[in-house]
């Protein structure tokens, strides 16, 4: 699993840099406002989840492993191609129902904290 968890580190780290060059950049003149902002929305919370994905990973190579951390890394995995990549095609495509999901995607990237904080609260120190 901490290949995994690593792979999609870097994975999903390296797409938010590109899709975000991208959108600055190439769909600047395309998107509304609106729809910029959602695009940004996306990579930020692909970012932020790739970081966490990394320390995630980085833990568990210390030997913190368990139910809990393999949640929470499925729960990041899934929940960040869920939430940012129905953004993407939202903002993309302007079709409004795949909005309707991003909620799924945020409810899992919330269920990973809650398990990283379950796995946490169990540490032994």
């Amino acid at each position: 699993m901490i290949r995994l968890t690593l792979v999609f580190a870097a994975l999903y780290g390296g797409l938010a840099v590109c899709l975000g060059a991208f959108g600055a950049h190439a769909l600047s003149s395309h998107l509304s406002e609106r729809m910029q902002a959602v695009w940004h929305t996306a990579e930020q919370y692909q970012f932020y989840h790739a970081l966490a994905l990394l320390a995630l990973a980085l833990l568990m190579r210390t030997g913190l492993t368990g139910a809990a951390f393999t949640t929470a890394a499925w729960c990041f995995i899934a929940g960040t191609l869920i939430f940012s990549g129905s953004l993407y095609l939202l903002a993309g495509s302007g079709v409004k129902i795949l909005g309707a999901i991003t909620p799924i995607g945020g409810v899992l990237l919330i269920a990973g904290w809650i398990a990283l904080l379950t796995g946490a609260w169990r540490m032994t120190p």
